[in-house]
């Protein structure tokens, strides 16, 4: 089928243009949204008799969708999902979510305009485009997370769907009991722990805050001299 574009419609043409389409095409997009015309001699007349509206409102659409698109562009929104370890999620985020998302941020954006080829269906960081207008599309970055503090680690390029493995987990501690020695309060901060030894001192799980350390070498000749 030819039709006459209303708009400017992406691989397809400018407005004005002449173009031939699938009839599906056609009849289920272009024509009941507006988009276009049958290419008859009758509405290639009625085109010319509103051309000039049609771009008038075209430069008007198009300038709200720019201050609309300068608001969204390249915001971060956060999607709280329930979700399996391995990341796979209980369900979806799908345009729907996203645009009452937006809505919740005072911005109105249709579904259509949310550029989304399949709903969202693992945890991660997604960048979404908006075609807001024709001629404007932007981008906005959806992450999905369980979690706030989880959605924090994937913002700063963490893999939380990996699990560590032993050898991992025992490097990470170690790393953690290093930083203790040097930074005091860090131990502090792991209740029921205890604190690494230095210089052969061990501060037993709940000791208070300023009590010196006992010594263990001190304290085994001591009890060699009571036993004596």
């Amino acid at each position: 089928m030819e039709v006459i574009l209303l708009e400017r419609v992406g691989k397809l043409g400018q407005m004005g243009d002449v173009v031939r389409v699938k009839d599906g095409f056609a009849r289920n997009f272009l024509l009941p949204r507006g988009k276009a015309l049958r290419a008859t001699a009758d509405n290639k007349k009625r085109f010319e008799g509103m051309k000039s509206e049609l771009q008038a409102r075209n430069l008007e659409m198009k300038g709200e969708a720019g201050k609309l698109g300068g608001k969204l562009d390249g915001r971060t929104y956060v999607v709280l999902r329930q979700a399996s370890e391995a990341g796979q999620l209980f369900g979806s985020v799908s345009s729907r979510d996203i645009a009452a998302l937006l809505k919740t941020d005072g911005a109105e954006i249709g579904r259509s305009q949310i550029v989304l080829n399949a709903p969202i269906k693992t945890i991660g960081q997604y960048k979404v485009p908006l075609a807001l207008h024709p001629e404007v599309e932007v981008a906005i970055t959806v992450t999905v997370a369980r979690s706030a503090d989880e959605a924090e680690r994937i913002a700063r390029g963490e893999d939380v769907t990996v699990r560590r493995t032993g050898a991992e987990e025992e490097a990470v501690a170690a790393v953690a009991a290093a930083e203790a020695i040097f930074d005091p309060e860090a131990t502090k901060a792991r209740p029921g722990q205890e604190e690494p030894e230095s210089n052969g001192a061990v501060v037993a799980a709940g000791a208070k805050a300023g009590e010196a350390p006992a010594k263990v070498g001190k304290s085994k000749r001591k009890k060699k001299v009571e036993d004596a």
